[in-house]
């Protein structure tokens, strides 16, 4: 049985070794059949040049070089399009998910689970950090059309079967641990502590942590464009009580509507609403319009030991 491991790589040239060290430490162990695939997703140091001496020494890496930096779930997405193991693996270059796990984690595969993906019991991170996560995941949970789990990343191992059908999903802005949820099929959320990063920092900018949340959340919800519509609505309403309470004053106590700064104040107000509701719309179109250009997810540069096939 083949075991197929993919590594996202961004800026992890000085952790790379430990990493692979790991990884062969445990292949060793468990006798695995292993294919490891190494994805540089337009690092800024020499990783793929790291990546090619580890691939002189391990006859099981196969490695890919992005033309530029396309994301973590873009890279993801594309080194799944290459794997051919029985059972899939997915965790990050950091070691945050060590793994020592990988094998406790495809036990469920023998077990007759289709994907065993990792639940984090608890983060070594700021309490910023911390504190953002756990929000996104719990508000994400209750908007979403499909059940995502809480606090589960896109750490977790897959039989082939789940990976083909979730490649079936051509989406030009992936959120993986979405799409995983969404094909269904029989799944286990396994606890575990989340280490610390060992060396470096996380390729994770503010920037790139709120385009992956936005991602899910226009992905796999429709409650923003609804709540324009409760907003229309309450609006209108508004607008009806206000108008029969100037009427009211106007007709039972002669009192004119002097108000020139109640005008101002609503049109600023609901102004502001428009532009929001105008902004959640243009999302929508965003996306949309990303589909329609169909522009592929990634391009891949050079690779190593990977039959590329031409298209």
């Amino acid at each position: 049985m083949l075991h197929s491991i993919i590594v996202p790589v961004y800026n992890s040239a000085v952790i790379l070794p430990a990493l692979l060290t790991a990884i062969d430490e445990q292949r060793k162990l468990h006798d695995w059949d292993l294919e490891l695939i190494l994805i540089d997703d337009g690092s800024k140091d020499n990783s793929f040049e790291v990546i090619e001496k580890l691939s002189s020494q391990y006859s099981y890496i196969r490695g890919i070089k992005l033309s530029r930096n396309f994301g973590h779930q873009a890279a993801v997405r594309t080194a799944m399009e290459h794997v051919s193991g029985d059972y899939i693996a997915i965790i990050d270059d950091d070691m945050q998910d060590p793994p020592s796990l990988l094998p406790m984690f495809f036990t469920y595969l023998d077990r007759g689970y289709d994907v065993a993906y990792g639940v984090r019991r608890k983060r070594k991170e700021n309490f910023f950090k911390v504190f953002s996560y756990n929000l996104f995941y719990r508000f994400l949970q209750k908007i979403s059309s499909v059940h995502i789990p809480l606090d589960s990343g896109d750490f977790c191992v897959m039989k082939q079967r789940v990976v083909k059908n979730m490649l079936q999903l051509e989406e030009r802005n992936p959120f993986l641990r979405g799409i995983r949820a969404w094909v269904g099929f029989k799944q286990i959320g396994v606890e575990y502590e989340r280490q610390a990063r060992a060396i470096g920092e996380s390729g994770y900018t503010f920037r790139k942590l709120i385009k992956i949340a936005m991602d899910g959340i226009f992905a796999f919800s429709s409650l923003p464009i609804k709540i324009i519509s409760l907003i229309g609505f309450a609006g209108l309403s508004f607008s009806i009580a206000y108008s029969m309470y100037i009427m009211w004053i106007y007709f039972t106590r002669g009192i004119q509507s002097q108000g020139f700064l109640t005008l101002v104040l609503l049109i600023l107000f609901f102004s502001s609403l428009i532009l929001i509701c105008l902004g959640i719309i243009g999302e929508y179109v965003i996306k949309i319009y990303d589909e329609t250009r169909a522009r592929p997810y990634s391009i891949i540069e050079k690779s190593i030991n990977l039959s590329i096939p031409k298209k």
